[in-house]
């Protein structure tokens, strides 16, 4: 009997375990490490007040540079770098953000990779361009606005300031639609279908909020509304939604000139959910007048925004 001999069977290489698929949080991480370097290398040391020395090879500043600058420890730095998973609070990133000479954009950048709460507020208004404040100044008389999406109101022209309150003298905390139609005594006054308009209001902005849970900033927002306003907590208890640019006639009532019924349009000046232009226009010709008796009231009064 003739036995074969088989030849023997490969054997097949060991598989490597897969490696975890990046969290939400590894990749911030990295697009925070690939934002400071590129903003690192940009600075150069005259720039920063450091002198250049010889033989430099890197390009803007060195990272021990950078940690210097910002008071920071060179090893925290360079894992910050690294997108090593550390902790990084909104000071340090404000002490960075001083040291790599970011502008407001970048710092803004720079906290939301970080996954933080900028310190500073702004001082000036975010996204609003010399060209937008033209165009709410050309729309007078009718009133505009532009907005975020958690309607905080940017900048707006003299006559919404007018049908409003006075704005200007408010503080810029207290500058938010939301705010004023459910805090403001001098604003709920000229909301004519105040419980109508305000439970709107509350829907909409839920459905705003989805796109937004667990951002410190509207948590924080949200929490002071519900602290300051019964009505509001028992409008968000109710789980309403509505478009946020569902087309819409809303009436206001202005001491000086009466009732006034207007159509809001909305339009984004930006990417969703950015800013957004609002205009009132006239919804009849008795509105229409009655605008143009305001926008005389109110030339008198240099045109001032947020």
């Amino acid at each position: 009997m003739t036995t074969m001999l088989q030849e023997p069977r490969a054997l097949a290489a060991p598989r490597a375990p897969a490696s975890p698929a990046p969290t939400a949080d590894d990749v911030r991480r990295g697009e925070l490490a690939a934002f400071l370097r590129s903003r690192r290398e940009r600075v150069s040391p005259e720039q920063a007040g450091l002198p250049r020395g010889p033989r430099r090879r890197t390009p803007g500043l060195r990272r021990e540079e950078v940690a210097h600058l910002a008071a920071v420890g060179v090893t925290w730095y360079t894992w910050l770098e690294q997108a090593r998973d550390i902790k990084v609070s909104p000071q340090v990133l404000d002490a960075v953000a001083r040291a790599l000479q970011l502008d407001r954009s970048e710092r803004s950048h720079l906290f939301a990779l970080a996954n933080a709460v900028d310190p500073m507020p702004e001082t000036d208004c975010p996204g609003v361009s010399a060209d937008l404040r033209m165009m709410l100044e050309q729309l007078e008389p009718f009133p505009a606005v532009i907005q975020n999406s958690r309607y905080d109101l940017l900048a707006y022209n003299r006559t919404y300031s007018a049908l409003m309150c006075d704005l200007d003298k408010l503080p810029r905390e207290e500058r938010n639609c939301m705010w004023l139609a459910f805090t403001n005594a001098e604003v709920r006054a000229t909301l004519c279908d105040q419980e109508e308009t305000t439970r709107a209001m509350a829907a909409r902005f839920r459905a705003s909020m989805a796109e937004h849970l667990g951002e410190p900033a509207w948590e924080r927002f949200l929490a002071k509304l519900l602290a300051a306003s019964p009505e509001f907590r028992m409008l968000w208890a109710r789980h309403e939604v509505a478009p946020v640019a569902s087309p819409r006639v809303r009436g206001h009532r202005h001491p000086a000139v009466g009732e006034l019924r207007f159509n809001f349009t909305s339009l984004w000046t930006g990417p969703h959910p950015g800013g957004r232009l609002l205009t009132l226009t006239p919804a009849d010709e008795v509105t229409r007048e009655r605008l143009e008796r305001l926008d005389a009231l109110t030339r008198s009064v240099p045109p001032r925004g947020a």
